[in-house]
């Protein structure tokens, strides 16, 4: 068993990466698919409201959005709670697919949360902050909260030394893919 870790900053282009090179490859895991999963269940946007004290109602994506980014500790106190929930799904996933040939997780935060020796290879998506600006806009995304989470990430420069692999993210999807198919026969 092979196992690829995709990581990168915001908006890198992380999962359109892993989907492609995980396509009829091998089973994928997103951190970003746990993490929605639990925003999805009250009992999850209870404990996190409590823990960062403001109520649930309807604007509890406001609510939220609104603490992160008026209060520094808030985005710690949320890390502390939703990254040992992605580890343990990680762990879960990697035992259930211990005898496939290749295994692919998609992980933003991989090398800030120490998970490099969990991988064989890692690869790493980078994109230059204007263009990644750009992409999670599109997404409707608030400035402030990207600004927010790409300064607590690891700077690519600095991502790089860990990374078997570096791909370049600022062209076009069929570039993007061209890149990609150049490492993934290596192991295939």
């Amino acid at each position: 068993m092979t196992k690829i870790g995709i990581t990168g900053s915001i908006s890198s282009g992380k999962t359109t990466a892993s989907k492609y090179l995980s396509y009829k490859r091998g089973p994928f895991f997103s951190a970003d698919k746990v993490v929605r999963k639990l925003y999805s269940k009250k009992s999850f946007k209870r404990l996190v409201a409590k823990k960062l004290n403001f109520p649930v109602n309807l604007n509890f994506k406001k609510e939220l959005k609104n603490k992160i980014t008026s209060k520094n500790k808030s985005l710690k106190i949320l890390g502390k709670i939703i990254h040992p929930i992605v580890r343990r799904e990680m762990f879960v996933f990697l035992r259930k697919n211990k005898n496939k040939k290749l295994l692919f997780a998609e992980i933003p935060l991989l090398l800030e949360n120490n998970l490099e020796n969990y991988f064989d290879i890692i690869i790493l998506i980078k994109s230059s902050k204007s263009y990644r600006l750009k992409r999670y806009k599109l997404n409707r995304g608030d400035k402030r909260l990207f600004d927010l989470l790409d300064s607590k990430q690891i700077k690519d420069t600095e991502k790089m030394k860990f990374c078997d692999h570096v791909v370049v993210n600022n062209k076009s999807l069929s570039i993007l893919k061209k890149k990609l198919l150049n490492i993934i026969k290596n192991y295939v």
